[in-house]
């Protein structure tokens, strides 16, 4: 299943351009610098639609050199494994994974073996992985499994710095988001150098419903196809959020900035319902601010850490990126048919830019 969204698919392509600030030259959360993505897609026979997605802060030993981190819920129905020891260390030491609910086992069995097999790592002995998921039942055999560790590990090891592919792929392979494809999304923001230039990235993993907008305009109203129109059982879901960022912050902070990006997932129509696990990771890569693993009694870490009052800005930033990357989600997704002879319609493009323009909404890029 061919996805074009490098090309053709994400939604500023269009004539969308969704808030006042700048995007990055990629338009993801690759823009932020050392940030790379790997991912597996695993489309299979009839059945199997699921896949990883891996986001890793830096390159190098990320055991050794820890990034500041921070995880705020929207809603907890879900599983984030190793989020407990990221709120209470303020600090992240492994690749952010994601994938489906019941393979997040299999998330942290890869990321143990890719940390304990690194140079440097032949001492360590307990490894907290970050995993994260969406549930992908209803296109997906997800009862199967199909998930192994070395998926895991080969989605880590094909990161990459360059542009991310959006859509049916990765841990978006399966999933559906207001009634329609959902999948991988992502976009980012770049602050004027007069506010620091700073970078602000996010990657969303979309399952989940509502009353789908774009830009303010009630698609889903528009399009007959919403929550409470058939039963609310229909907005259930969930959504991964992945917020990066250059700006030199603390866990504290990072935590306000994860808070804010449920903001933008608002700006979509989603309503973070009873079933919904909606979570926002958050981790700054500001080179003097890693966290090193091993310290002398007596060193100090000193990080340089930005004043609560250059926040603002760097909040607008992660409300309109994660709102982006959810619309860029379903612009890029393919409709999919799969368990059960399932089929999920992708977003139908043509009309929905119909109805844009209509409201004034359509932009020269």
């Amino acid at each position: 299943m061919a996805n074009h969204a490098f090309t053709q698919s994400a939604a500023r392509k269009h004539g969308i351009a969704i808030g006042v600030m700048p995007t990055g030259p990629l338009n993801a959360i690759t823009d932020v610098k050392g940030v790379s993505v790997g991912q597996v897609t695993k489309v299979e026979g009839t059945s199997i639609r699921t896949g990883v997605t891996a986001i890793l802060p830096h390159m190098g030993n990320l055991f050794q050199q820890k990034t500041p981190a921070a995880i705020h819920v929207g809603n907890g129905f879900g599983k984030l494994a190793g989020s407990t020891q990221v709120e209470e260390l303020g600090n992240l030491e492994s690749p952010i994974i994601l994938t489906n609910t019941l393979s997040v086992a299999a998330g942290i069995e890869g990321v143990v073996s890719y940390t304990l097999l690194q140079a440097g790592n032949e001492q360590v002995q307990s490894v907290n992985a970050l995993v994260g998921e969406t549930n992908d039942g209803f296109l997906n055999d997800i009862k199967g499994m199909h998930v192994r560790k070395e998926d895991v590990i080969q989605a880590i090891e094909r990161a990459s710095f360059g542009p991310v592919e959006e859509g049916s792929v990765g841990a978006g392979t399966g999933t559906v988001c207001f009634g329609f494809k959902g999948g991988i999304g992502t976009s980012s923001r770049v602050l004027p150098a007069s506010l620091g230039g700073y970078t602000v990235g996010v990657l969303v993993q979309s399952n989940f419903g509502g009353v789908l907008q774009i830009d303010g305009v009630p698609i889903g109203e528009e399009l007959g196809q919403y929550v409470f129109k058939n039963q609310l059982e229909s907005a259930d879901g969930s959504c991964m959020i992945v917020v990066a960022t250059d700006a030199p912050l603390g866990e504290r902070n990072l935590k306000r900035l994860a808070s804010r990006a449920m903001l933008g997932l608002g700006k979509t129509g989603g309503i973070a319902s009873n079933g919904s696990g909606d979570y926002v990771i958050a981790f700054a890569t500001h080179a003097k601010n890693l966290v090193p693993h091993d310290t002398k009694r007596g060193e100090f870490y000193s990080p340089n850490l930005l004043p609560n009052d250059h926040m603002s800005a760097l909040f607008l930033a992660v409300i309109e990126a994660t709102e982006e990357a959810i619309i860029n989600s379903l612009f890029a997704a393919e409709t999919m048919i799969g368990k059960d002879g399932r089929k999920v319609e992708s977003l139908p493009k043509a009309q929905v830019l119909e109805i844009m323009k209509g409201y004034g909404k359509l932009k020269t890029l």
